[in-house]
C-alpha cells in the first residue's frame, strides 16, 4: 500500500500542503459544471479501498465511487502494479499499431460480451464512446436521427450532450440538430398514466414506435439508452421493455446502442447490463469500470455486421489515445481480478442480501421516502413532500434556497464520514464493488440517519 494510503499522514513528505493546493485550485483549476465563484473544492490527500480522506486526516467513505467509475476502489494494488509494469515495458503507442495489451484487452471483453459483439474501439472515455457509436450507426444505415431518452445522461461533447435528455443539455442547444427525444420508462413517474409495470413497458413501446413513425423510420439512424438509466435515477427498465425496443429496431432497420458507460462492468452485478435483460444490442458503449478511471479509457463494442460494413471502406474517425497501453493494461487486470475476486457475485450477493432489505425499511420508516429501486451495488432513494401525491422534496433541477432540502442530507452524510452521491430529489447508493460488507452497513446506517434531515424539512413546510 502506498504511502497515501494512510490517514494518519494525510500529508506525506512530498506532497503539496494543502493550503497551496487550495491557492493553485482556486486562482488557475477551471471545474466542471460550476459557478466557479460559488465553489470551495475539499483538497484530498489520498485514499483507499472505499475511502478517500482530506487534509485533516478526515475520511469519507465513498458511496458515489468517485463519478460511478471507481468500482475497484481506491488505490487498488493489483491495479497500481498493472499501471507500473506497462511504463516499464511501452509506456504509449499510436492506435495504427498492433498492441498486446490492446489486442488483449480487446479479446476478453468480446468475449465477455453478449452476440456478436466482437470488434472494439477505444476511446478516451465515454462521451467520446458514444459519439464514435452514433457515428458507426449513421455511417451503417446511411441515415441520421438518433432518438434518446429525456431522463438521460451521454456526455458532454457535442452530439453525446444533444443526446443527453436531461437539464445539463439545456444551456448547450442546439448541438446536434439530429437528435429527437422520447419518454422512456420510469413506473414510479409514469408518463403513460400506466398503473403496472406490464402497462408501462406497452405504453413506453408505443410511444417510441410513434415517435419513429412520425420522425420518418427512413431517416432513424438509431436509438441509443442507457441499460439502466444511472444519473438520472438509477431507472431498472420494466420486464419486456429492451426486449421491445429490440424488436422494434429490428423491425424498422435502426441500430440499437446501449451506454453502458456507468452500468457495465459489475454495477449490477453483470459484466454487461444487458445481460441482466437478455438483449443483445448492435453497439454497446462502456469507460468508467472498465479500468475504475485509473487511467481514462473507454469504448465501443461493435457487432459483427456494423464492422463489416467497414471491411473495405474507411471508418472515418479516430483518436491519438485510442486504445493507450496504460489504460488498456489496467483493463486487463481488471478483468482477472473480477474473476479471480468473485466481484459480479458479491456485488450481486451484497445488493440483495444487504442492501436491498434495509433501503424497503427505509419505505416503512421514513415519511420522506417515497420509492426505493435498483439492483446490485446502484440504487436510488427517491425523496418526496408527500407518499400519496409522489411530490418530490425538492422541485425538478432545484438550485439555490430551493434545493436546500437534499443539501442539508447531504451535509448530513458528509459531517458523519460519508460522501453521498445526491441527483436532484433522489440519494443514489454507488459504492465501490470492493466495500467490505461492514463498510456497507456502516454507510447505509449514515444514510438512515440523515433521512431523519429529509424527514424533518416535512414538518417544517
Amino acid at each position: 500500500m502506498s504511502i497515501e494510503a494512510n490517514p494518519a499522514n494525510p500529508a506525506p513528505p512530498g506532497r503539496t500542503a494543502e493550503s497551496q493546493v487550495r491557492s493553485d485550485d482556486r486562482k488557475h483549476v477551471f471545474h466542471s459544471w460550476s459557478a466557479q465563484a460559488a465553489i470551495d473544492p475539499l483538497p484530498i490527500a489520498g485514499g483507499s479501498g472505499s475511502t478517500f480522506w482530506d487534509y485533516s486526516g478526515k475520511k469519507y467513505l465513498d458511496f458515489s465511487s468517485q463519478l460511478v467509475n471507481l468500482n475497484l476502489g481506491h488505490q487498488h494494488p493489483r491495479l497500481i502494479e498493472a499501471i507500473k509494469r506497462q511504463a516499464e515495458v511501452l509506456a504509449t503507442i499510436q492506435p495504427s499499431f498492433a498492441n498486446d495489451v490492446r489486442g488483449e484487452l480487446a479479446r476478453l471483453l468480446a468475449e465477455r460480451a453478449p452476440g456478436q459483439l466482437n470488434k472494439v474501439f477505444f476511446t478516451n472515455g465515454g462521451a467520446d464512446a458514444n459519439e464514435h457509436a452514433v457515428r458507426m450507426a449513421r455511417q451503417h444505415t446511411g441515415r441520421r436521427k438518433i432518438l434518446a431518452a429525456y431522463r438521460s445522461y451521454h456526455g458532454g461533447t457535442t452530439t453525446a450532450m444533444s443526446l443527453t435528455g436531461e437539464p445539463r443539455r439545456w444551456a448547450n442547444d442546439p448541438g446536434d440538430t439530429s437528435v429527437v427525444h422520447f419518454f422512456g420508462p420510469y413506473p414510479y413517474r409514469s408518463a403513460f398514466h400506466a398503473q403496472s409495470a406490464e402497462a408501462e413497458t406497452e405504453r413506453a413501446l408505443q410511444h417510441l414506435e410513434a415517435v419513429i413513425q412520425l420522425e420518418g423510420p427512413s431517416t432513424v439512424a438509431g436509438i441509443i439508452l442507457e441499460t439502466v438509466v444511472g444519473t438520472n435515477g438509477v431507472l431498472i427498465p420494466p420486464p419486456g421493455y429492451l426486449k421491445g425496443v429490440r424488436e422494434i429496431c429490428d423491425r424498422y432497420g435502426l441500430v440499437y446502442i446501449a451506454d453502458e458507460v456507468m452500468v457495465g462492468f459489475g454495477r449490477i452485478g453483470e459484466w454487461f447490463a444487458v445481460d441482466a435483460f437478455d438483449v443483445v444490442p448492435d453497439l454497446l458503449t462502456f469507460a468508467k469500470g472498465v479500468n475504475s478511471g485509473y487511467v481514462p479509457l473507454g469504448g465501443v463494442l461493435i457487432s459483427d455486421a456494423i464492422a463489416e460494413t467497414f471491411a473495405d471502406r474507411a471508418y472515418p474517425g479516430g483518436l491519438t489515445y485510442s486504445g493507450h497501453p496504460l489504460g488498456c493494461a489496467v483493463g486487463v487486470e481488471t478483468v482477472h481480478v473480477f474473476e479471480e475476486e468473485g466481484i459480479l457475485e458479491r456485488v450481486r450477493d451484497l445488493g440483495e442480501r444487504v442492501v436491498r432489505p434495509e433501503v424497503e425499511r427505509w419505505l416503512e420508516s421514513h415519511p420522506s421516502v417515497g420509492e426505493v429501486r435498483g439492483r446490485g451495488l446502484f440504487w436510488a432513494i427517491e425523496l418526496v413532500r408527500d407518499k400519496q401525491s409522489r411530490e418530490p422534496l425538492v422541485p425538478f433541477n432545484a438550485s439555490g434556497a430551493a434545493a436546500a432540502p437534499m443539501n442539508a442530507v447531504a451535509a448530513a452524510c458528509k459531517a458523519a464520514g460519508l460522501w453521498p452521491f445526491i441527483h436532484f430529489n433522489r440519494i443514489q447508493l454507488a459504492p465501490p464493488l470492493v466495500i467490505s460488507e461492514a463498510e456497507l452497513r456502516q454507510g447505509l446506517e449514515i444514510i438512515d440517519h440523515a433521512l431523519l434531515v429529509a424527514d424533518a424539512a416535512l414538518e417544517e413546510r
